[in-house]
């Protein structure tokens, strides 16, 4: 009888525990920016599914260009990609991304960063893989193909990614996914901080090759400024 009566309150309380946890994690309904739209010639993106289905479009996002910055403000979770903006072969793609104000739009981190290997862009077939940082230290890979997929969970912290001093302070991160030979990596601030194996990523259910479309990837509720987007072979 102790087991019985000494158990359910464990029991109990693992409950309560959970309950309030779950109370706890933040949620958040994807803005709608005013001026919204794509405004750079060439460039296009597409929202996430689950975006398109609570009613979110494209227009609700912001992409524009301020000198030689790329300015974006998010809206639904989007990526975007300029068709003419390939990588095949081995490969590096890089771009520098600063969080003016980090958590400016948000009440908790939301990260940004680097998409490769974008096939059927647009379509409910598409595929691509990313890797982004978040302002406070943690990084994650992700992608499409066309169902979502993780390649390191729910992300992680390192301690290559910035971190912002704090609410609405500045936040920048050098982000960078290369291909080469059997190995597909994601550095952050000029540190690996996650590799895979060519075989672990392209296969079924994730991506159809690692030759494709490269561009940017935002969560939701984000605003970013990207400059030196550029593409290497290695």
């Amino acid at each position: 009888m102790r087991l019985i009566y000494s158990s359910a309150p464990t029991i109990i309380m693992v409950m309560l525990t959970a309950a309030v946890s779950n109370a706890q994690t933040p949620t958040e309904s994807s803005r709608i920016v005013e001026g919204g739209g794509i405004s750079v010639p060439g460039w296009t993106g597409k929202i996430d599914a689950n975006e398109e289905k609570a009613g979110q479009a494209l227009k609700n996002a912001k992409f524009a260009q301020e000198g030689g910055s790329f300015h974006v403000t998010t809206g639904p979770a989007v990526t975007y990609w300029n068709p003419a903006n390939k990588a095949t072969g081995n490969y590096t793609v890089k771009a520098t991304f600063k969080e003016p104000k980090y958590m400016n739009l948000n009440s908790h981190p939301h990260p940004y960063g680097i998409m490769i290997a974008g096939n059927d862009l647009g379509t409910d077939k598409q595929s691509y893989l990313y890797c982004a940082a978040y302002g406070n230290g943690n990084f994650i890979v992700r992608g499409f193909g066309p169902g979502p997929f993780q390649m390191n969970g729910r992300g992680g912290p390192n301690a290559a990614v910035n971190k912002a001093a704090g609410p609405g302070e500045p936040v920048t991160q050098q982000i960078a996914v290369s291909v080469k030979g059997d190995r597909v990596e994601c550095a952050i601030n000029g540190t690996v901080v996650a590799g895979y194996d060519k075989s672990a990523v392209v296969t079924a259910g994730k991506l159809s090759s690692t030759d494709g479309i490269y561009g940017l990837r935002f969560a939701h509720n984000t605003e970013v400024m990207v400059t030196d987007l550029a593409v290497t072979k290695n």
